[in-house]
């Protein structure tokens, strides 16, 4: 989040213009545009997730939704999930389709990142050198 919202304000990129009879789902965030913050975590746990299991195909996953009663959501793969992610940032209205790409990327470098330096076994822990 911190290299997120970083990257935010050093672009300090605008939303989406509205049509003015279109109404957004929810509020617009206040913060800037570029790169899409959902779309950076949802890939990072999906990154991660991806590197500890070694493949991006899951059990079933599903989520409940807490603003669409009855709305429960399911994925069997995780670029499944964080395409979902992205398309809805989309069509909220909230980011450009570059965002989403730019923010995807960024959360995969991170999640794979982690998952190389930090979620190590604890002998790789105990000796980095192997």
């Amino acid at each position: 989040m911190i290299a997120v919202m970083e990257a935010k304000y050093n672009y300090n990129f605008w939303r989406p213009e509205r049509v003015p009879t279109w109404l957004p789902i929810d509020n617009t965030p206040m913060h800037p545009e570029y790169p899409c913050a959902h779309c950076i975590v949802s890939s990072t746990v999906a990154a991660a997730a991806e590197a500890m299991l070694g493949t991006a195909d899951v059990g079933e996953v599903t989520m409940v939704s807490s603003t669409a009663p009855g709305v429960t959501h399911r994925w069997t793969n995780l670029d499944a999930y964080t395409d979902e992610v992205a398309e809805a940032r989309i069509c909220a209205g909230f980011h450009y389709r570059f965002s989403t790409i730019a923010g995807r990327q960024m959360g995969r470098d991170i999640g794979s990142y982690a998952a190389k330096t930090i979620l190590l076994p604890l002998q790789a822990r105990a000796n980095p050198r192997r």
